[in-house]
């Protein structure tokens, strides 16, 4: 497979300010709906600038916020015990405690809102990633977010079962599921010890038809990607991704791409 690189010229950066707090987000696509793609633990990486594009290729204006790390691709794919002690004394993210949204939220939907402003269509997409991933469900209260995607959801920590969102909210995206037939889709691998099984019955206990998750068996995660260190895949559109023609995890980019286009154009 090609290396992946840590250039990313073809991205626009902007500095938005939501909430009386300036984040900067990277941007890439002219035209078409709006998608945000939150990234992982690592911060943005070469992996995700490749996401990123590929849903930008499809015709999709993506904004892609800077939550940690720098607003490069520069950022290593591993978990660092300074990225560690960033998470723990940052009040923007709710680690450990079940049935409660991260407060970073409450940014994260002013920018979903003005991502439609900005790219027309009938609402946006998002797709968060572990330690994100259950930011989309949290963002799926505003009715601008028509397509949420929770990838590997891995919060919160300790309580596999456990979701990351409040009950006032989670009370919002059950009436949106049974009222408007909202559709969140959840991609996991079978052995992921972040994102486990339990949590997906959770989903599918609380959303009913209104969730469609999918588990990878283990072995369809890249051997030689960028977080294979002898434990079980775990990145299902960035570093665990095999980029390949059939494989089941580059089918499912293209899946998440037509569930953009079928619900946003």
């Amino acid at each position: 497979m090609a290396e992946l690189s840590a250039d990313i010229s073809d991205f626009k950066r902007e500095d938005l300010s939501f909430e009386r707090q300036t984040k900067p987000v990277l941007r890439i696509g002219d035209t078409g709906p709006a998608v945000i793609v939150i990234h992982e633990v690592y911060g943005f990486t070469p992996s995700l600038a490749r996401f990123c594009r590929w849903v930008a290729g499809a015709g999709f204006r993506v904004y892609a916020p800077i939550l940690l790390g720098t607003p490069d691709a520069g950022n290593v794919e591993d978990v660092t015990l300074g990225r560690i002690l960033q998470l723990c004394v940052s009040r923007e993210f709710t680690l450990f405690a079940t049935r409660k949204s991260s407060p970073v939220v409450d940014w994260l939907i002013p920018l979903a809102r003005h991502a439609h402003q900005e790219s027309g269509g009938k609402g946006v997409g998002v797709i968060g990633m572990c330690l994100t991933g259950g930011f989309s469900l949290s963002m799926a209260v505003d009715p601008v977010v028509l397509a949420p995607v929770m990838s590997q959801p891995g919060m919160p920590a300790f309580e596999p079962s456990g979701l990351d969102i409040d009950d006032a909210r989670l009370s919002v995206v059950k009436r949106r599921c049974a009222d408007e037939g909202l559709c969140v889709r959840g991609y996991r691998f079978a052995d992921d010890r972040l994102s486990r099984a339990v949590k997906f019955d959770t989903l599918k206990r609380e959303l009913g038809d209104g969730f469609l998750g999918v588990t990878f068996p283990n072995s369809e995660g890249n051997p030689d990607g960028l977080r294979a260190k002898g434990r079980p895949a775990h990145s299902v559109f960035t570093g665990d991704l095999i980029d390949e023609p059939g494989q089941p995890t580059r089918m499912a980019v293209d899946e998440v791409i037509d569930f953009f286009r079928e619900r946003l154009a």
